[in-house]
């Protein structure tokens, strides 16, 4: 299982632009992804009602995870993305 361990960096935290955002990215990678609070139950990174229930706010580190083929690629962009609070998903 792939893991990224990384710390929220959009100001809003993971709610409204950058929820929807995270979500069409998770689609986006290919590959299926979890995220979770660290100690928390991972849910799927590409649900936008899963996303908002854990109630990620800026600084919150939240762990992504997959453990399908092509994942160490995909976890690396979407922890860009999640750490750095970009516009868009990083590309390959």
């Amino acid at each position: 299982m792939a893991e990224r361990t990384v710390t929220v960096g959009w100001p809003e935290g993971l709610h409204a632009r950058p929820a929807a955002l995270f979500v069409r990215a998770a689609g986006a990678v290919g590959v299926p992804v979890t995220i979770a609070k660290p100690g928390g139950t991972p849910v799927n990174a590409a649900s936008m009602l899963a996303l908002l229930g854990l109630g990620a706010e800026a600084g919150d580190p939240v762990v992504l995870a997959s453990d399908a083929e092509g994942a160490d690629s995909a976890l690396d962009r979407l922890a860009k993305l999640v750490g750095e609070g970009l516009a868009e998903l990083p590309p390959a």
